[in-house]
């Protein structure tokens, strides 16, 4: 949850819907581990819990819990377990993930319930995010719940990215406590392996994606990573909800680490941030030359392979200008590192995690590349509509709920889009938005157009607020896959 702990887009989204559905009414707490980076004394935060012990396999584990109030109304509860927790990563360095994940959110996940007791919380909604907490509604469901209010609870779950799953060898299971009649394919047994993530998606009351396309393309062959059978088996209560941004966080008229702000009204600002990008990179400074951002992790799932190729053509042909910011995969750094050795009069490359150089390439870029393989919700493209830097993104996930093709006869529509994960197809958006840019006129519509957009927490939270009241309602049973 930004910005106590964050390793990508999910600290944002976690940060922006507490408050958000906090906004309308309801009493929000969240939990999540005192990583290294959430300082006692640096963020004033109180003992609410000041010590309790419980058992995890043949371990005996103690914690404390901490909070901070924030100035929402949300109220963040920290678990403590430095052996666990205070580690240089959340869930792992370059080499590979921590070989204890099992364990540590085994325990996290049980002391968030012991918790909830010892603080005598009264939840109507549990809402679990990704596979660290897909073992919350297992408990819920299939746990000896002494504590009456977690009796009555009911659970969301939450899928940001369902190629994450927290599947572990069988020998993790004992530690959680349950039965071994959970441990069979009905249940927590996948291929083999102990799966946190199917936890949530059978035993959650319902299952939630970060976008409307997404919970359809998880439950194909394609994008269901071996899950789409489980996914099938609950489609009735598999609900795509996009995600959305604090506007507040994301303004170019009032945002401080850009050089020069601006509005829909007056543009003259953004012009101003392109000319400083081109500075910064080392470019010629000329507002005629198309300046084409993308910012994003170094994975394959980004499009990465399908975009080297692109750029590559661009060597070519110089009739535009590319800054790069991500970190990720060794064999990517080298890639381009090595392209932008061989092009620097237009390629610049920067191998860093820097969210204040990410917000001068949202406001300074004309366009922002998304060509990702599957995304399911996104925030870049709605980050870069709100400063006014048209998208150009492959038609997958959230990318095509929130991106329309514009359209130069009607001159609606807020960006490109392409269908095929294709370097053809990618190429050939490019081309089309380089065309309309050298086209002033059409090109202002179109960022009036972007800047329009709305994909704030409201319309979204409202979504959720409804979804937690149906959920109240419904009777308690266990889906089986």
């Amino acid at each position: 949850m930004a910005p106590f702990a964050k390793t990508g887009g999910l600290g944002d989204v976690v940060a922006s819907l507490s408050g958000a559905v906090c906004a309308l009414g309801h009493d929000v707490s969240v939990f999540l581990p005192r990583y290294r980076s959430i300082d006692i004394q640096a963020l004033e935060l109180e003992t609410a819990v000041d010590y309790f012990e419980l058992i995890v396999g043949n371990q005996l584990e103690a914690t404390r819990v901490f909070l901070k109030k924030l100035s929402n109304g949300v109220k963040v509860y920290f678990i403590e377990h430095p052996d666990f927790f205070m580690r240089e990563e959340l869930y792992g360095t370059l080499i590979g993930d921590y070989q204890d994940n099992d364990r540590r959110f085994t325990y996290f996940q049980r002391a968030v319930l012991k918790a909830v007791e010892k603080l005598k919380l009264a939840p109507d909604i549990i809402h679990c995010h990704d596979w660290q907490t897909g073992l919350v509604p297992v408990y819920l469901k299939a746990g000896e719940m002494s504590y009456a209010p977690l009796q009555k609870a009911r659970s969301i779950f939450t899928i940001h990215n369902l190629a994450y799953q927290g599947n572990f060898p069988p020998d993790s299971f004992p530690a959680t406590g349950f039965g071994w009649e959970l441990y069979k394919s009905d249940f927590l047994e996948f291929y083999g392996k102990f799966s946190f993530l199917k936890g949530g998606l059978v035993f959650a009351d319902a299952v939630t994606t970060v976008s409307e396309r997404y919970s359809r393309e998880i439950q194909s062959k394609e994008f269901g990573c071996g899950m789409e059978g489980v996914l099938a088996a609950r489609k009735d209560t598999v609900t795509g909800i996009v995600n959305g941004i604090d506007p507040a966080d994301w303004d170019p008229s009032t945002d401080t680490d850009i050089d020069a702000k601006y509005d829909p009204k007056d543009l003259s600002g953004k012009k101003l941030d392109k000319a400083a990008l081109q500075k910064e990179n080392g470019f010629k400074v000329d507002p005629a030359v198309p300046l084409v951002g993308f910012v994003a992790r170094l994975v394959d799932q980004k499009g990465l392979d399908i975009l080297i190729p692109v750029l590559e053509r661009l060597a070519q042909q110089q009739d535009v200008q590319f800054v790069l910011l991500g970190t990720g995969e060794d064999p990517y750094h080298q890639t381009l590192r090595d392209l932008a050795k061989k092009n620097k009069k237009w390629f610049g490359v920067h191998i860093v995690f820097d969210p204040k150089m990410a917000k001068r390439i949202y406001a300074g870029a004309d366009m922002l590349v998304i060509p990702s393989y599957y995304e399911p919700c996104g925030l870049g493209q709605i980050i870069a509509l709100r400063y006014g830097t048209v998208p150009v993104v492959r038609a997958t996930g959230g990318l095509a709920d929130t991106v329309q093709n514009f359209e130069t006869a009607s001159q609606k529509g807020n960006g490109f889009i392409f269908e095929d994960y294709t370097s053809d197809a990618l190429h050939g958006a490019l081309l089309r938005a380089v065309k309309i840019f050298k086209q002033e006129k059409l090109w202002k519509e179109l960022i009036k157009n972007a800047m329009k957009s709305d994909f704030s927490w409201e319309a979204s939270a409202k979504k959720y607020g409804q979804l937690y009241e149906t959920l109240k309602r419904r009777p308690f049973k266990i889906e089986k896959s």
